[in-house]
């Protein structure tokens, strides 16, 4: 009985310490077989890319993701686009709460997208932000680059725990006021918060005998075109709420919602390059947002209306 009980002890600390040393970190510090399980974008944290195939490839795309104006060009050298990153709306590379966080995203696409009543890839999605908000084109969904893109995607997303969407996707909630959006207000508001980063002509601060911008432009010919998303001012307005002026937190906004509404519509009432074939956009019109400021529209508000607001209706 003795010599069952010793053979018994020797066994459980051989199993414990086997399990401690899987459930632990191996020799580089990485994690083996404990694995983090995220249910909110805030809970984040990067992961080093592993010495691999997929993990350089991926590091790859987040290259791409921070300084897209470097590697996407034309066979003549011309610019595919704007001087934009992927990071100019997508913040901290994706991985800011409710600045369109990239995530947990992979794990949500496909999904239905109203603007092409389809069902549509992570690439499709992809290349959608490429033709609008970085004015450009397509780029091939079976090339390197996107392939990089997805596989940066898939890395921030290895530890979300649900295949649903997370608290801190998207841009969160905003409530417009029941009016018309006020320009002068709105330009107030961008005098005192945001023309010190912006510039007082939109046009945005690049660096010092470079092409990419320290803070992007929001309006003008190197801007975002007017089907992007942030050319709707309920869209812009989001984002704005949550993420500016510099140092704004999602969960302590710096601008109220009234404050937020006015300046999203003066942005937005600025020139900046336009996209060909809009009308197309929405092939069903009851899907249609009602800030999409471009027609045709399924009701008899007026395109000032759509654009400006008030949206009760």
């Amino acid at each position: 009985m003795k010599t069952i009980s010793i053979l018994s002890a020797l066994c459980f600390i051989i199993l414990s310490c086997t399990q401690s040393k899987n459930s632990d970190t191996d020799e580089q510090g990485v994690s083996s077989s404990k694995t983090r399980s995220i249910n909110a974008v805030k809970d984040f944290e990067i992961e080093p890319f592993e010495d691999s195939e997929e993990g350089r490839l991926a590091e790859y795309g987040q290259s791409l993701i921070n300084e897209t104006y470097k590697y996407f060009y034309e066979e003549d050298g011309e610019k595919i686009g704007n001087h934009l990153a992927c990071k100019s709306c997508h913040l901290d590379g994706g991985t800011k709460p409710f600045a369109a966080p990239y995530v947990g995203l992979t794990s949500v696409f496909p999904t239905y997208i109203g603007r092409e009543d389809k069902i549509e890839s992570l690439e499709e999605r992809v290349n959608g932000c490429f033709e609008r908000s970085m004015n450009g084109k397509a780029i091939p969904e079976d090339g390197k680059e996107m392939k990089a893109i997805i596989a940066y995607m898939a890395h921030l997303s290895k530890d979300v725990a649900t295949e649903e969407r997370i608290e801190g996707q998207g841009m969160g909630d905003f409530e417009p006021p029941m009016r018309k959006a006020n320009l002068e207000a709105g330009q107030l508001v961008y005098k005192e918060k945001c023309q010190s980063c912006h510039m007082e002509d939109g046009h945005g601060l690049k660096l010092p005998n470079e092409e990419s911008y320290i803070y992007p432009p929001l309006w003008g010919p190197d801007s975002y075109n007017d089907g992007a998303g942030m050319s709707r001012i309920l869209t812009a307005a989001k984002f704005i709420k949550r993420n500016m002026p510099l140092g704004t937190t999602y969960d302590n906004p710096q601008l109220t919602d009234k404050e937020t509404f006015d300046v999203a519509a003066y942005i937005n009432s600025f020139d900046r390059p336009e996209k060909a074939n809009k009308e197309l956009d929405y092939p069903d019109l009851s899907k249609k947002p009602k800030d999409t400021h471009y027609p045709p529209y399924d009701d008899d508000i007026s395109q000032e209306q759509h654009k400006y607001g008030p949206f009760n209706f």
